[in-house]
């Protein structure tokens, strides 16, 4: 395997395209003060939470319908000018930076909950809509939606990230979990993808191809997706391990014992500090698993108590319990927070993240080596993972002004990469391409199977506007 040198994703490339002043003019006379050409509405739209800088987009539309993104998409095809779909900001592997230069569409405002269909498990939503917006709305129905990437991410955003998160184990990803879509395509066209059935054998499923996407191929505008029956009864519990070896163990167990678990969450010793300094608590400060049972009383009770004889068995200390919605809804916040925290720990840092997943067989020797190559390196890092399904991430936490700790950040992200590749994982289990790892595609995938991702695109994208520059070259 010939993995792209460190220095490979120090930047993205930055080769802007022209934007006629005439395309601009055109765009305002279309949505008036939903368009916006202020500095300071273009750099807000120009970054997300990646370590990477970009010159922002050359103007920012406020869409409010799917009608608005066709009319601005169309508006961009006949320029032949880039588009840039945005939710809320919070991917983490550049896909907002206009490197092409263009426009962002933001549907923040395209927020509302078209159909509730309870009876079929099933909502249809528009793009704008976020997962902690979706699950208050329809509370009183007694359904909720799983999918849970930590951040309050946009559904459409997280549609084309393919996103999932710490319930991932039981409920799945969003490629599991979105049943159809309204997609505004490169020439301005809406096309529907999928229906609310629970299958179809109808032609190419151009809802998967969509999902995970990352904007390159059009923009979502309305997702319909699967709920779940609220779980009768719900617990959350914590347990301290002396080695990261042992939590791990514990993990495989469990999962290999086919316990339903909903949530199984590792926070190492340092990462944990750092969460009890940014969200006041005080959790042990050693390696930790956190965990969340979902089902009948009884069943969440039996749960937990295998899940407990086998961490006693793993050498696990301090089981402890979290019953009441608002210690599950601290313990949570806080996993959720972990990133700020890290980031709070280093003032004026920076976080180049992982994102492998690996068989959950391998986890051990991917996790346990890619740690002490780390500690080695010297650079400050946190370690999280939702290692119930062999995903895991190390956010590494680097001055931007000092080259060299960059380049030991890359050079750690490099062997992770190369280790989850040869035990059979992926270089992204949640996060996307975008930017950063579009070597680690090649490597993974193998250049036939990105010659033919790079067809598609330019079947479906001929000009190359949709979100360009981002999971492989043109």
């Amino acid at each position: 395997m010939n993995a792209p040198t460190a220095t490979a994703h120090l930047l993205p490339e930055i080769a802007l395209r022209e934007v006629p002043a005439a395309f601009v003019d055109e765009l305002k006379a279309r949505f008036g003060d939903r368009c916006s050409t202020a500095l300071v509405v273009r750099e807000q739209h120009g970054r997300d939470e990646s370590s990477f800088t970009a010159p922002p987009p050359s103007a920012v539309v406020f869409a409010e319908s799917t009608a608005d993104v066709a009319d601005a998409v169309t508006l961009c095809a006949q320029h032949r000018v880039p588009v840039i779909p945005f939710g809320v900001g919070s991917s983490l592997e550049g896909h907002l930076l206009a490197v092409q230069g263009g426009i962002s569409i933001d549907l923040s405002r395209m927020s509302r909950i078209v159909s509730l269909n309870a009876e079929d498990l099933t909502v249809t939503v528009q793009a704008g809509v976020t997962r902690k917006q979706l699950n208050e709305e329809i509370k009183s129905s007694g359904l909720f939606f799983p999918i849970d990437p930590g951040a309050d991410a946009t559904l459409g955003g997280m549609s084309a990230t393919r996103a999932s998160g710490t319930n991932a184990v039981r409920y799945g990803t969003m490629r599991e979990n979105v049943l159809a879509l309204e997609v505004v395509a490169a020439d301005g066209r809406i096309i529907r993808t999928g229906t609310r059935a629970k299958k179809s054998s109808a032609g190419y499923d151009l809802t998967r191809l969509m999902v995970g996407s990352e904007g390159t191929l059009g923009v979502i505008t309305e997702v319909t997706l699967r709920l779940y029956p609220l779980p009768e009864a719900i617990s959350a519990a914590t347990c301290s391990f002396p080695s990261i070896a042992d939590a791990v163990q514990c993990v495989i167990q469990t999962i290999q014992l086919g316990v339903p678990i909903a949530r199984c969450e590792l926070i190492d010793d340092n990462t944990v500090r750092m969460v009890n300094a940014h969200s006041k608590l005080g959790l042990r400060e050693e390696h930790m698993l956190l965990m969340e049972f979902h089902g009948s009383p009884a069943s969440v009770q039996e749960q937990a108590a295998t899940v407990q004889e086998i961490a006693t068995d793993c050498g696990g200390q301090a089981f402890e319990w979290a019953t009441t919605p608002e210690a599950r809804t601290r313990l949570w916040t806080a996993r959720h927070n972990a990133y700020f925290a890290a980031i709070q720990s280093r003032p004026g840092c920076r976080a180049i993240s992982t994102d492998t997943c690996v068989p959950i067989s391998r986890l051990a020797d991917c996790l346990l080596d890619s740690v002490a190559e780390a500690n080695a390196s010297g650079l400050p890092y946190f370690l999280v993972g939702h290692v119930g399904d062999g995903n895991f991430h190390f956010g590494y936490l680097l001055d931007p002004n000092i080259a060299a700790e960059r380049e030991t950040a890359e050079e750690l992200n490099h062997k992770l990469v190369n280790r989850a590749l040869a035990l059979g994982g992926t270089c992204t289990g949640e996060h996307g391409v975008g930017l950063h790892k579009m070597g680690f595609l090649v490597d993974e995938a193998g250049v036939g199977a990105v010659d033919m991702m790079r067809t598609i695109k330019h079947a479906l994208d001929p000009h190359n506007i949709m979100n360009p520059g981002k999971i492989f070259a043109w």
